[in-house]
């Protein structure tokens, strides 16, 4: 009995719709352009999408968001984020890019943010950056100056619980105040259980300064949740337009990827189309 392989069919439908594509632009005399466009993109294989989260929250923020881009097609990673220290933890993610084949479009949450403006700037693959309610530093910025940039965080000295380990000192938001600094337009139920699983960051890793900023050479998008208690809105709209980013705003507290997964899902795909 032959073999039946579904990849070598896959190949077979995109090389001949190049095929088609070419044979059209020959045929008529125009639209050459437009057809070696078209061709290319039959071609071009989907980005990985590597999604980082942020302080205070884990991997399982961003289910939503994965089962979206899956069900388009992407291949999703959602790495453990360390939260010791800044350069440890953007060197981390700068490992997982480097074990990646092809292109990447990279996503980070908050404190995730500061990681992947660091971990990019070594990573060539690296095509999009997608920033969701996230730090979007330039050289010298720490998440801590950022954060105080303006008022109205809810995030404050008050609102943290601190547990010396051994190697630091790790921060947690209140369990009581959880919802309300972290994920209002949640449920109680979900904020609750959220609250008392959060991975707590390292003090040291919000005072450390950013590196060169990665966004400075490749394209980025944002995402500005109007309800942030967090980090201020107008800090996150500071931030986008210093970048020159595309740049989108939702009602959404926070954590717009849990809350809000379809308008997150939405720009990280528009990302990854236009930097194809």
């Amino acid at each position: 009995m032959a073999s039946f392989s579904l990849r070598g069919v896959a190949s077979r439908r995109r090389l001949c719709l190049v095929v088609l594509t070419l044979a059209f632009a020959v045929a008529t005399g125009t639209g050459s352009l437009d057809a070696r466009r078209l061709a290319a993109s039959a071609e071009a294989p989907k980005p990985t999408i590597v999604l980082v989260h942020g302080a205070f929250a884990d991997a399982s923020g961003w289910i939503g968001v994965t089962e979206r881009l899956q069900r388009r097609g992407y291949t999703v990673i959602a790495p453990a984020n360390p939260l010791r220290n800044l350069a440890g933890d953007a060197a981390y993610l700068a490992s997982i890019l480097a074990s990646i084949r092809g292109p990447v479009v990279l996503v980070g949450h908050s404190y995730g943010g500061m990681v992947i403006t660091n971990a990019a700037t070594t990573a060539l693959n690296v095509k999009a950056l997608v920033y969701i309610a996230a730090f979007g530093p330039d050289i010298g910025d720490s998440a801590l100056t950022l954060q105080t940039k303006n008022p109205g965080s809810m995030l404050t000295t008050d609102a943290l619980v601190l547990r010396p380990y051994v190697a630091g000192v790790d921060a947690y938001i209140a369990p009581a105040l959880f919802r309300e600094v972290f994920c209002a337009d949640l449920p109680a139920k979900n904020a609750a259980v959220m609250g008392a699983s959060q991975r707590p960051i390292d003090l040291a890793a919000l005072v450390q300064p950013s590196g060169l900023a990665a966004w400075r050479r490749i394209p980025s998008w944002y995402l500005v949740a109007r309800q942030d208690h967090a980090i201020p809105p107008v800090t996150e709209r500071f931030m986008a337009r210093r970048m020159g980013a595309h740049t989108v705003e939702i009602d959404s507290s926070h954590v717009a990827m849990t809350s809000h997964p379809d308008a997150v899902s939405d720009l990280v795909i528009a990302a990854a189309t236009t930097s194809a």
